[in-house]
């Protein structure tokens, strides 16, 4: 591997870019102004409005005390899937450093707080150069690790002035947002502000090639997130048993569970799910919970009966199986995974690109999903080559499918199968990162 020192600062420094930068303030601090009045009112009603607005303007934001003799790793997942893809690597990172894990939404900075117990969790800041530069001096990073692709320009510019190197992790980049960043890379050239990306196969390292202008950068190193997918059946533990109690299929009953849907795709999937199992025990995991209650009087237009989660925990209900379940709450999907006899994955029924199919395969379960999973192209092809799921095209073909897997139990368990031992060949990707890490941003491993 070829060692490239990280970025000196400011790569990029001139009357020319100064002035592009200057604008870019300006313009962010007229929306600011501009929108102040709608958060203001927003936040004096709405408390998590109130948390995420003085976080994204670090406002909350104290100094964090330095670690001793320890190196500090900024990990920054945008929001849920990011942050829950960095498990495996914030644990192998927190050996030798002290991690500091970051989001930009209510929900992600929910789940970090689930998934990270004990760790440092910050907001990540609007892109205005101000609370940029608050952040980086209240949190001191040594090295900062952005899952996925998340590019602020404000924020690549301070690190690389304070010579802090800066790594894209498990690098993904779709065909349409490589365009765009095409279009205006010129203009803010953020791609060469990155020192370096590890990024997870051949077809995103060509793109990411191209929008730094070369490949000296860029390091195929895999997806962390599948190191931290847990292909064991999960541990009995005292959620699960409380969730399962909450769930409560009858013996003989099916378990149909669609995992992180969208807008109208509850509806379409229940509607789905009762045709080609009436009596099954149907539960919805919105990818927004706060929708739970819009969702029930979808399916209430459409003569189905439901229950919110939050409901049943409170005891304001008593669980009923012949309602949909549905769930207002994070962090539940993973146990709710394993409890399915077949797993439907949302955001692919319609246009918004697909979500995580991995998690349920990695479960041992049936996974289907509809044909928009642009956004998780290599997911899909990795389960479908393996036989462990099956596309489907419209909520008619869900339900003819669906019916054909609940009539055939064996055939359920070999997709599950395929599924689980495809996700496991596929590990190793956060070994592989690790060194990427050490030997281009420095870092003691």
């Amino acid at each position: 591997m070829t060692v490239i020192a990280p970025l000196g600062p400011d790569p990029h420094a001139g009357l020319r870019i100064t002035l592009l930068y200057g604008v870019y303030d300006v313009l962010w601090t007229v929306a600011l102004l501009l929108t102040s009045p709608w958060w203001v009112v927003r936040s004096l009603v709405h408390a998590p409005t109130r948390g995420m607005v003085r976080g994204r303007l670090t406002l909350n934001l104290k100094t964090l005390t330095p670690a001793r003799d320890r190196p500090r790793v900024l990990v920054h997942g945008v929001s849920v899937g990011e942050v829950k893809a960095a498990k495996s690597l914030v644990a192998e990172l927190s050996k030798t450093c002290d991690v500091v894990v970051s989001s930009s939404t209510n929900t992600g900075i929910i789940v970090a707080h689930q998934c990270y117990p004990g760790y440092k969790i910050v907001r990540f800041p609007v892109d205005h150069m101000w609370p940029v530069t608050r952040f980086m001096n209240r949190v001191q990073p040594s090295c900062v690790v952005l899952m996925e692709l998340e590019i602020w320009p404000n924020f690549l510019r301070k690190a690389n002035r304070l010579e802090v190197p800066v790594a894209i992790v498990s690098g993904r980049i779709t065909p349409s947002s490589h365009i765009s960043y095409r279009r205006f890379g010129k203009t803010l050239p953020q791609f060469h502000r990155i020192t370096v990306f590890a990024v997870q196969d051949e077809e995103h390292a060509r793109r990411f090639a191209d929008l730094a202008g070369s490949g000296d950068r860029v390091v195929i190193t895999g997806n962390v997130k599948i190191d931290g997918l847990d292909t064991d059946k999960p541990a009995d533990d005292v959620a699960l048993a409380e969730l399962r109690g909450l769930v409560s299929a009858k013996p003989g009953q099916a378990v149909l569970v669609a995992g992180s849907t969208h807008d109208p795709e509850e509806r379409l999937v229940a509607k789905a799910f009762r045709q080609a199992d009436p009596g099954a025990r149907m539960v919805l995991v919105p990818r927004h919970p706060e929708r739970g209650r819009a969702v029930l009087s979808d399916l209430a237009r459409q003569g189905m009966s439901g229950q919110l989660l939050t409901e049943l925990r409170a005891g304001r209900e008593v669980v009923d199986t012949t309602r949909v379940l549905v769930v207002d709450t994070i962090g539940e999907l993973e146990r709710l995974y394993g409890l399915a006899d077949v797993v439907f994955v949302g955001g692919s029924l319609v246009p918004h690109g697909g979500q995580n199919m991995l998690e349920p395969a990695a479960l041992g379960r049936a996974v289907l999903h509809g044909p928009y999973v642009q956004n998780f192209t290599q997911e899909a092809r990795l389960l479908e080559k393996a036989g462990g799921s099956r596309t489907v095209r419209d909520p008619e073909h869900l339900a003819e499918v669906l019916e054909q897997l609940l009539q055939d139990e064996p055939q359920r368990e070999i997709m599950g199968q395929a599924g689980r031992e495809a996700v496991e060949a596929q590990k190793g990707a956060t070994a592989r990162t690790l060194g990427v890490l050490a030997a281009r941003c420095g870092l003691s491993l």
